[in-house]
């Protein structure tokens, strides 16, 4: 009998720029099927799942004054790059065969429901998965912090955030290739060390509820699986440190 996932509901960050693949900018085909069936066969597993999605791979808030564009409405303009991924990520997932329901904070009625935390939490139990656009709807807070909230409201076992690298490192594992990385840490360690994992406030987020974050890489094959299997996959934060 195959063993059953260590989670019964996860929340999955995934940063805009993972859809990228090797490109520089907007949505790699191939990336996004591939995540796409790794979601699917980690839901069939009967884990209730729910994603968060950045939109760096289109717009990033944060360098908008190149643009010459102010910071509220460049951050309006994230929330909405959001929505363009999970739009994307939900018409892959249902091509595979998945139900899906996407969820904005931000009233789009036409083309998302308007998230709110009782029908969220219906969607899961009913075996939908579904995807959170537009943050937390207010600028100023990044979707990690979105992610950790919404983690939080739908209580979830555990937000998982996917990256480029193996977990959480002491410095840039590509600037410097023999950085040590974490096995474990508690969240005031990632807040002491200034460690680059997560936005603060979701960290501080999560430590206000022992909400448990598991970083890892979503380039490896099979990671999304993976992750709910295996407790030594990637870093784990909460309250106890190594």
């Amino acid at each position: 009998m195959e063993p059953r996932p260590r989670f019964k509901r996860v929340l999955l960050k995934l940063s805009g720029e993972a859809l990228m693949g090797e490109g520089s900018f907007g949505i790699d085909p191939d990336v996004l099927r591939g995540v796409a069936g790794e979601l699917l066969g980690v839901h069939e597993l009967g884990v209730e799942l729910a994603l968060v999605v950045g939109g760096g791979n289109i717009f990033r808030g944060l360098k908008s004054s190149e643009y010459g564009i102010k910071r509220v409405p460049a951050d309006h303009m994230g929330m909405l790059a959001t929505l363009i991924n999970v739009i994307a990520l939900g018409e892959a997932l249902s091509g595979l065969g998945a139900e899906v329901r996407i969820m904005s904070a931000i009233d789009i009625n036409k083309i998302a429901e308007p998230y709110i935390r009782g029908r969220a939490i219906n969607h899961l139990r009913k075996g939908r998965v579904v995807l959170f656009g537009a943050g937390t709807g207010n600028p100023y807070f990044s979707t990690d912090t979105a992610a950790a909230l919404r983690a939080m409201e739908i209580e979830a076992d555990a937000l998982c955030k996917a990256t480029k690298v193996d977990g959480v490192f002491e410095a840039d594992p590509v600037l410097r290739p023999d950085a040590r990385r974490f096995d474990r840490l508690s969240y005031r360690e990632v807040l002491e060390k200034k460690l680059q994992v997560m936005d603060m406030t979701a960290v501080s987020l999560a430590m206000g509820r022992d909400l448990p974050i598991i970083v890892f890489n979503l380039r490896s094959k099979g990671s999304i699986r993976r992750v709910m299997f295996e407790s030594d996959m990637g870093t784990l934060i909460s309250g106890e440190s190594s």
